[in-house]
């Protein structure tokens, strides 16, 4: 169907009423003239024809020949064809002539083409998808609007998948059989808003591919917008330019992160995407899945505190379940159990442990020896040699406290680790402070958990006031960070 702009009018624009009015009124004149004209001066004047042109009762202008004005229309209806091929064109021009014989044409070609190339538009007829009774996308055909419906669908699920659904709709009276483990159907897929499909008449520029259309459905554009990174951009502020939240910045670029640092020149995509439509996928599946053992302590109050056995070996379970799944365009938003059958019950992780305190057996947790201070030196290799131990200095106070209960295995002076004490905690574990000033306690002394056994000095091959203190294992030397708390 064509269609006129009606804006901008030419100077000689009237009613159709008015022109018939005045070439009535001409002829008449024009009657009147040559009636009272010499027969021999009236055979010297020769008429001709003009035509005044109208579309929708609209004037366009006056040509000398109707195929001026059929040229432009043919020409115009060919280009369209070959740019929209396959579309329906709606081609029916209400083109008007009224002829009037004149003494001197009127015509004037070029300003007639003009105004028609101006004014005419041909519509299509499309099939519009519509969403919530609002059109949102056009198409060549009804056909073509269903394609892109499946289309979106398929972004989804699987063409075999869906074509088992819909056949499995046809015979809703069909027994569904029960799934096997680690087997998985669809239920339904639906869109998230009401969808129809409708005739309409539009330009034909507004008639996409199937590809645009679906494009357009799940990103509310067809065109995403990037954002070149400026000097001094971050994450942050990028997405707050661009009227985004950081979240969204972030799932617009799979490929950065909160972490992410911006190089100059960059390309963001800063598009929010606001989808027309979702898909939404409801399916069941069935899986075998571990019950995760449970883990249970026995306190055992003959046993020594610090000590630990296991009384039975924990074993996972297993289980089948069937869940029910629903998916909105590719993400999980509910997911519930329709069926459970343990197949396997999990055993418990039984660990006995020893509360009974012995003072002379050690927890296995070491204390931190000072009273505050700061590590000044740690173990590892210094000055060319192993340092076995970590140095404390400048605690609150130099009382020196035992990092666990204990007996004392060694209380003297002992070469350049000046004077020093050695605990033995009783369960494999011993430690040694060095460079005391005094030392408190004496051999065969048991000794409690944060008991003073002596004051922080600097004898020996020191270099200040500190507290030397080491940790063995097994007889193994040890770092004592791996086993001192603060």
């Amino acid at each position: 169907m064509l269609f006129f702009n009606k804006g901008k009018k030419s100077g000689k624009l009237t009613k159709k009423r008015s022109l018939k009015m005045a070439v009535i009124t001409a002829l008449a004149a024009s009657t009147f003239a040559f009636s009272n004209m010499p027969a021999n001066a009236a055979s010297n004047f020769k008429l001709t024809t003009v035509y005044y042109v109208y579309l929708n009762e609209t004037y366009i202008g006056t040509v000398s020949n109707k195929e001026v004005v059929d040229t432009i229309i043919a020409k115009k209806v060919e280009t369209l064809k070959n740019t929209h091929k396959g579309v329906d064109l709606q081609i029916a021009p209400q083109v008007e002539y009224i002829s009037e014989q004149v003494f001197h044409s009127t015509a004037n070609n070029l300003e007639a083409i003009q105004n028609m190339e101006n004014a005419v538009q041909f519509q299509a007829e499309a099939s519009a998808i519509v969403i919530d009774g609002n059109p949102v996308v056009y198409l060549d055909s009804k056909e073509t609007a269903e394609e892109v419906i499946e289309s979106l669908k398929l972004k989804y699920v699987t063409k075999e998948q869906l074509a088992e659904l819909e056949a499995r709709k046809a015979s809703p009276t069909t027994t569904l059989p029960e799934l096997k483990e680690n087997e998985s159907r669809l239920l339904d897929v639906t869109l998230s808003k009401n969808v129809s499909v409708q005739t309409e008449k539009v330009l034909p520029g507004k008639i996409v591919t199937v590809s645009e259309a679906v494009t357009l459905l799940q990103n509310g554009t067809l065109e995403m917008k990037e954002y070149t990174v400026q000097e001094g951009d971050v994450l942050g502020s990028v997405a707050n330019d661009n009227g985004l939240k950081l979240v969204e910045l972030l799932e617009l670029n799979p490929g950065i992160n909160e972490d992410t640092v911006l190089n100059l020149g960059q390309k963001v995509n800063i598009t929010a995407l606001k989808p027309y439509l979702d898909v939404i996928v409801t399916k069941e599946e069935k899986k075998e899945e571990v019950i995760p053992f449970a883990n249970e302590v026995e306190n055992d109050a003959t046993m020594p505190k610090g000590e630990t056995k296991v009384k039975q070996e924990g074993k996972d379970g297993s289980r089948s379940v069937t869940y029910t799944i629903s998916e909105q365009s590719g993400k999980t938003i509910k997911k519930e159990i329709t069926s459970e059958t343990v197949l396997q019950q999990p055993v418990n992780h039984v660990v006995v442990k020893g509360t009974k305190v012995i003072p002379s057996r050690g927890s296995g947790s070491l204390a931190w020896p000072t009273v505050g201070g700061y590590i000044s030196s740690e173990r590892g290799y210094r000055w060319g040699s192993m340092h076995q131990g970590i140095d404390i200095a400048r605690p609150s106070n130099r009382t020196i406290m035992a990092a666990d209960n204990g007996v004392v295995v060694s209380a003297g002076y002992s070469g350049a680790y000046g004077n020093k004490i050695v605990i033995d905690h009783q369960n494999g574990l011993r430690t040694l402070y060095a460079h005391l000033s005094s030392i408190d306690v004496s051999v065969g002394q048991t000794v409690s958990k944060g008991s003073h056994i002596g004051v922080m000095g600097s004898t020996g091959n020191s270099t200040g006031i500190h507290l030397h203190f080491e940790v063995f294992k097994g007889g193994v030397n040890q770092n004592p960070l791996s086993f001192v708390g603060r």
